[in-house]
């Protein structure tokens, strides 16, 4: 979620203002040349050629990829430093993955090394399962886990994230579990993964949640809602999500990285991942 202001002199500066749109003359927004795309978004062809993708994506103009699918030092049939060489040949790098819980209560600081080996910056932990959250103490429970792996992640200079869905925000013992989390959360030791679209979906504005909590929200996932069905996503810019206003608040929601994600598609996956980009290059 990086974009790099191009503005080289204050002359050049001044005469620019007067004509970019007021998201961006306000200074709120990088530069696009940091454009991120979450590799779960072609998890149906990724496994099977995932040098062919990797390819198509760069094509893109994708600079930033977070990554999906860590195994014990492999990743979709490869060494993990064999992937990160790899996507460095092709002018990106990979600053961010997501692991699951299995991972955190296992091996941890082995896969935190191997993050850090590639010169990754974040790992996230993306999901808790039905089963872990029935009671506000499983949620109170699951964040001092969290706090323990971020301590991990800090010793080797990584840091951790969580990533919401829609559940975080439905009452569970008469309490919003996502607002529990951002209180129990050590802010030192996790940052969280704002994904937008569930946000949207769940009926509240993120907006409010920078407002309120200014520099939690380290990194995006960026995915429109579909006009015919709220539940599905569109590709980024033909949806229902306004992302102007939105990219406008980054600055203060401490955003670094953002990741184009898609789990549903009007067409072709790798064709929704070309139109997100070139929709974001046109107002970032």
């Amino acid at each position: 979620m990086k974009r790099r202001e191009f503005v080289q002199t204050a002359s050049f500066a001044a005469a620019g203002l007067l004509s970019l749109p007021t998201f961006l003359a306000a200074g709120k927004v990088k530069a696009a040349s940091s454009l991120g795309l979450q590799l779960y978004t072609l998890r149906d062809t990724i496994p099977n050629d995932p040098k062919g993708v990797l390819q198509k994506v760069a094509s893109f103009g994708y600079k930033e990829l977070e990554t999906y699918g860590y195994n014990n030092g492999k990743i979709f049939g490869m060494d993990f430093a064999e992937f990160g060489k790899y996507v460095k040949s092709l002018g990106m790098k990979v600053t961010s993955g997501h692991y699951g819980w299995d991972i955190v209560r296992g091996d941890w600081e082995k896969a935190v090394i191997d993050a850090k080996s590639i010169g990754q910056s974040f790992m996230v932990v993306p999901w808790i399962a039905q089963e872990e959250r029935g009671s506000i103490e499983s949620f109170k429970k699951l964040c001092g886990e969290l706090n323990k792996a971020g301590e991990i992640c800090n010793k080797h200079g990584i840091r951790l994230g969580y990533h919401n869905h829609a559940f975080e925000f439905e009452k569970v013992d008469g309490q919003i579990p996502y607002d529990v989390m951002l209180a129990e959360l050590d802010p030192k030791k996790v940052g969280m993964e704002m994904d937008i679209f569930w946000v949207v979906n769940a009926g509240l504005d993120p907006i409010k949640y920078f407002e309120k909590h200014p520099g939690r929200f380290e990194q995006w996932h960026v995915k429109d809602m579909s006009k015919e069905d709220r539940n599905r996503n569109a590709d980024v810019g033909t949806g229902t999500i306004d992302w102007k206003p939105i990219f406008a608040k980054a600055k203060q929601s401490g955003m670094k990285h953002y990741y184009v994600e898609q789990e549903s598609y009007p067409g072709a996956p790798i064709d929704s991942v070309g139109a997100s980009a070139k929709y974001l290059k046109t107002i970032l």
